[in-house]
């Protein structure tokens, strides 16, 4: 198993979407554990790429290729995932997205997945959502918790933005708020109010978890 994910990460590294998938395929196959796979091989990867980026040591087309890679794999794990998910009965319902102004969304979609794969009912907005949009959202379908991503600083205050439509509309007491992505840490979360920061999807699921106390 340890050799699988070596692969699985180097697959994403390397930025070789075809071996990734091949990889996810044979994930399938050999009935591993998923959630293990994708986060201690796909996601380690994708960690890995994103922080060399950050480093100059690799360029934006590398980091495209390895999110590629990544995607690749994930389009076969996540209807296994979502499958599993759907056998158990649902913990709570959590709306996510990446906030207004910001296009990124594998960590997001990470997340969503792994929430679903834990038995929570999710409603994926997608990217570039705007605060009141999320809050409709939550509204509409009675939900537990609103889960906000954000990966650029300059769209983080869009984070604030939802809390504050919520106490708008007397919601915020009902409805908890975790948010998310990279320039974002727990310091941020008490800034503006959230109930909670999961810096990847294993943290979001044991947070989910806990804030809608079924952890």
């Amino acid at each position: 198993m340890r050799e699988h994910l070596k692969s699985c990460a180097q697959a994403v590294l390397d930025g070789e979407s075809e071996i990734a998938e091949e990889l996810a395929r044979l994930t399938l196959e050999k009935k591993m554990d998923l959630l293990e796979v994708i986060e201690n091989g796909f996601v380690a990867g994708i960690r890995e790429v994103g922080k060399l980026w950050e480093e100059g040591i690799l360029f934006l087309p590398e980091l495209v290729m390895g999110a590629e890679a990544m995607k690749a794999a994930m389009e076969l794990l996540q209807p296994a995932l979502e499958t599993e998910g759907s056998d158990r009965e649902k913990v709570g319902h959590v709306v996510i997205g990446t906030i207004e102004g910001d296009i990124h969304d594998i960590g997001k979609t990470l997340v969503a997945t792994m929430l679903s794969a834990n038995g929570f009912k999710i409603t994926d907005l997608g990217a570039d959502v705007p605060a009141v949009r999320f809050v409709d959202e939550a509204e509409k379908n009675d939900a537990d918790c609103i889960a906000i991503s954000a990966l650029l600083t300059t769209t983080m205050p869009g984070q604030k933005k939802v809390i504050e439509e919520l106490d708008k509309r007397s919601m915020r007491s009902r409805v908890k708020v975790m948010v998310g992505g990279a320039p974002c840490d727990e310091k941020w979360a008490a800034e503006i109010g959230a109930d909670g920061y999961a810096g990847d999807a294993v943290a979001a699921v044991s947070l989910a978890r806990s804030l809608t106390g079924r952890g």
